[in-house]
């Protein structure tokens, strides 16, 4: 059944109002007509089945049928910090980790991010990744939308992760403790799942041995994902994956 997100003041207490592109993927797209049902969610608290009552020419009304329980979120919050890679790389990130089960995405500057910033075309590469997380998160029939944050500086992400209940640097240069080792100690009983979890993905040339060290410095845990190198979009997934997996999410 198709899945849409609107804004909470478009979700009244008997009525949903669907407008803009997903009035038009509505309509257009999928055809519908009155009398057909789909679910919409305001991609925060509230999931409900609709049917469509009307068909305007630039919205669509919908009565509510039932409320729904919130479906598709994972018990652990996870937030994949990533250093802003080359090309297209962080829409991979974002649409496919929202796929996965991702709550926020903290795209950063580092030392040897290639990438050139510039704040007046991020303006427009932000809205264009919030709408990519928006549609994944349809796709994937989540309740909720990841929070797609505008770039922070290297210093503003250290700041965050003190907020998290686990934060994990992902370095090619630990040797001792793994990710996988990490996880399991974390979520093992007693102890339970941690709410919170960060994960910090490096750009195409890592991370130098000052950031590991202030990273440490700021509460974070180096590890290693293994001893394959892995580039910067697959490192973000597999991370995901693997706390997705520990935590029961895919049968783990």
């Amino acid at each position: 059944m198709q899945r849409y997100f609107v804004p909470a003041q478009q979700m009244k207490a008997d009525v949903v109002h669907i407008t803009g592109d997903d009035a038009h993927h509505l309509t257009r797209v999928m055809r519908a007509k009155p009398g057909d049902e789909v679910i919409a969610a305001n991609g925060a608290d509230r999931e409900v089945l609709v049917r469509i009552r009307e068909i305007e020419k630039e919205a669509v009304v919908a009565d509510i049928v039932e409320e729904r329980p919130l479906s598709g979120e994972s018990p652990v919050t996870v937030w994949i910090a990533q250093s802003l890679p080359k090309g297209d790389k962080m829409e991979t990130v974002i649409q496919k980790g929202t796929e996965v089960g991702a709550a926020r995405f903290l795209p950063f500057l580092s030392e040897r991010t290639v990438v050139q910033y510039d704040a007046r075309k991020e303006a427009k590469r932000l809205d264009r990744w919030r709408k990519i997380a928006k549609e994944a998160a349809e796709q994937a029939h989540r309740s909720r939308i990841p929070e797609v944050e505008a770039p922070l500086s290297w210093k503003e992400l250290l700041a965050l992760a003190g907020q998290a209940d686990l934060a994990l640097l992902c370095y090619e240069k630990e040797e001792g403790r793994s990710f996988k080792e990490w996880l399991r100690a974390q979520f093992a009983p007693p102890a339970g799942p941690a709410q919170t979890v960060l994960v910090v993905i490096g750009p195409e040339g890592g991370f130098t041995e000052r950031e590991a060290e202030e990273a440490q410095a700021a509460g974070c845990r180096t590890v290693s994902l293994g001893s394959r190198i892995l580039r910067t979009e697959t490192a973000a997934l597999v991370a995901l994956t693997c706390i997705m997996y520990e935590t029961g999410e895919m049968g783990g």
